[in-house]
């Protein structure tokens, strides 16, 4: 029976094996393409914030308002480094279904058959739950990570581990939801933990961040059927 490191390095080896899949390829696409639109919307309302807040209540600052873009820019440019976990991880609930299938069809076909379609309303939710509890938890964070700047590296550390716990309970629960009878018994915090750790690696990796999601949630996908049959072994 293989151990947590050699279960860990096979999902991650097949979940780039299959990166050129066409379904895999479509949630990429969409994921971008829905990440982009929302962080493109943030720009605009930044923007005519800004423009209407500058010419109201600038005064003498009312002379540079047509500077306000590139601020929104700059500012658009900001959140969408420090906020695309969570953008990308709730916006890949939202076609989740698309890479569990495509994992489950070619690695695992019985679950593929027993497994239950995740409409869209449930996916909207989990979605909404992901980017609430990224939110919270961050901003709980936050007064620590103040105390820790002194260290360096203190800070960057605890918000590592607090996005490892959340992305890796959120990629489970992905799998999860489309075998809830089995959900129970393929879970491990150890190797949620795990998981998450190394999405927020590789979400810190510019170009490769893009992947990562998906990656992320192939990996998610292998790691929950690799225990269920370890645990049908034991």
């Amino acid at each position: 029976m293989p151990d947590s490191n050699g279960i860990m390095l096979t999902a991650f080896v097949k979940s780039l094996g299959q990166l050129g899949d066409r379904a895999i390829l479509a949630a990429l696409g969409w994921t971008l393409l829905c990440a982009v639109l929302i962080f493109g919307l943030t720009g605009w309302a930044l923007w005519q914030g800004l423009a209407w807040a500058t010419q109201r209540y600038g005064g003498p600052l009312g002379a540079y308002a047509e500077w306000t873009g590139v601020l929104a820019a700059i500012m658009t440019i900001l959140a969408f480094w420090f906020w695309w976990r969570v953008v990308a991880i709730a916006v890949l609930q939202l076609f989740a279904d698309r890479i569990v299938i495509a994992v489950e069809r070619k690695h695992y076909p019985q679950a593929a058959v027993s497994a239950r379609d995740l409409p869209l309303g449930p996916s909207l939710a989990m979605a909404l739950r992901s980017l609430g509890r990224a939110l919270l938890y961050n901003a709980l964070a936050l007064p620590f990570a103040l105390v820790l700047l002194f260290t360096g590296v203190g800070a960057p550390m605890l918000f590592l581990a607090v996005n490892a716990v959340l992305v890796g309970r959120d990629l489970t629960e992905m799998v999860a939801a489309r075998h809830p009878h089995a959900s129970a018994q393929a879970q491990s915090r150890t190797s949620r933990f795990v998981l998450g750790l190394i999405a927020n690696l590789l979400l810190l990796v510019p170009l490769v961040n893009l992947l990562a999601p998906i990656i992320a949630a192939a990996m998610a996908t292998h790691l929950f059927h690799q225990r269920k049959a370890m645990g049908a072994l034991s």
